[in-house]
């Protein structure tokens, strides 16, 4: 099957849903087994799929694991509260005192935090590396490196990793490659084709889709899978039923919702590359971009973020206040991958260990950070244009 019917049809299966399209909200804590043999055959399922415990799995969890796990291509997917913790929860599961993690330097924040904060407090010794490195990254791995984690493309920066150079490398060491793939969604990157080992999401973007859900997921090959599991069982991490059907409900649109993300954040980036108050624009997809070489060799397509950097003159307080204050379209928060588009100045500056931004000291402007929603693109493009008017007063 194509994505676009794997995302409709993943979980479903109307024979064992009394005759309903969509799979039925269970929401259980306790199951109960037929007789001795039934509970010790639940006990063997090394690959989960048993339904044992609420914390394990759910009827409605389970039809989403296997939809997202059809898309992803992995051996088993499992979901997370949130995105942040399948980011961390994983890092948990593979690290321990003593152990070395070779993090991308263009990591989304919060995973940063973790790096610097809990890893470190637990005795996880972590080195952020350069995230254009490619298969450089064999001059990193120590013998006591266990994880290399990669974001493609960074969700601040939109640096291209190419991970299949750098999961080359760590598999040649035995080390674990984790991806943070939630740019791309399951649909515009498959990351078991290119050596990763965990495929990590969050299902708050663009799966969920629709600014109503925290959720993320964890996609595993089989050589990694128990190990993930016994983390993740230990942890006593769980998702709720109702939200997994809200993800699910995401799922079944998200073909035809990226090819309109996709479409229009290239529509907005080649319009705003030709504003005077722009100085560059950050866009894997766009053939001016330093990763686009990569990007289309690995990528099957573009989500709707990107950023857009302000001219140096334009960048004040002042400036960048009267440009967001106003909008009527965009709204100003920290998240995207939902229908509404969104815009958030960010500073990369500071941010970095490994390696300077590259565009610091080059463009000195203001970052912005562009989620474009499925709004016309030409109502878009005019409350920005309003904002840049507004610009010009100041």
């Amino acid at each position: 099957m194509k994505d676009a019917t794997r995302a409709l049809r993943g979980g479903r299966d109307s024979r064992a849903q009394f005759g309903a399209v969509n799979p039925p909200v269970v929401r259980a804590s306790t199951y109960l087994f037929e007789g001795y043999d039934g509970l010790q055959e639940a006990e063997r399922t090394l690959s989960g799929e048993g339904l044992t415990y609420g914390t394990h799995a759910t009827p409605t969890s389970l039809a989403l694991e296997q939809a997202l796990r059809d898309l992803e291509g992995g051996f088993r997917t499992r979901l997370q509260p949130s995105g942040l913790l399948a980011m961390t929860a994983p890092l948990l599961s593979f690290l321990s005192a003593g152990d070395h993690l070779l993090m991308t330097d263009s990591a989304y924040g919060p995973t940063r935090a973790f790096c610097q904060g809990t890893l470190k407090r637990f005795g996880v010794e972590t080195t952020f590396y350069d995230p254009l490195i490619g298969g450089g990254i064999r001059d990193l791995i120590r013998p006591d490196t266990k994880v290399v984690f990669c974001e493609s493309p960074g969700s601040w920066t939109f640096e291209v990793q190419d991970v299949p150079a750098i999961a080359e490398e760590a598999r040649k060491r035995g080390v674990v490659v984790m991806l943070d793939n939630t740019w791309a969604s399951p649909l515009f990157f498959k990351p078991f084709e290119h050596g990763v080992d965990l495929c990590l999401a969050a299902l708050t973007k663009y799966v969920g889709g629709h600014a109503d859900l925290l959720m993320g997921s964890v996609s595993c090959a089989e050589a990694v899978y128990p190990t993930y599991r016994r983390g993740q069982r230990e942890l006593g991490l769980a998702v709720s039923p109702d939200d997994c059907a809200l993800a699910l409900r995401g799922l079944r649109t998200l073909p035809v919702r990226m090819k309109a993300h996709e479409a229009a954040g290239l529509a907005l980036a080649d319009w705003l590359m030709g504003r005077p108050e722009i100085a560059e624009i950050l866009h894997p997809g766009m053939p001016h971009d330093p990763g686009h070489r990569i990007w289309k060799r690995d990528f099957l397509g573009a989500s709707g973020l990107f950023g857009a950097i302000l001219r140096e003159d334009l960048s004040s307080e002042a400036h960048v206040r009267a440009l967001l204050d106003g909008l009527e379209l965009f709204g100003i928060g920290y998240s995207w991958g939902a229908f509404e588009s969104l815009i958030l100045p960010v500073d990369p500056v500071g941010s970095r260990s490994a390696t300077a931004w590259p565009r610091e000291g080059r463009a000195a402007g203001r970052l912005l950070r562009l989620h474009a929603g499925l709004e016309a693109v030409e109502d878009l493009k005019a409350d920005l244009e309003a904002g840049f008017a507004r610009m010009a007063k100041v």
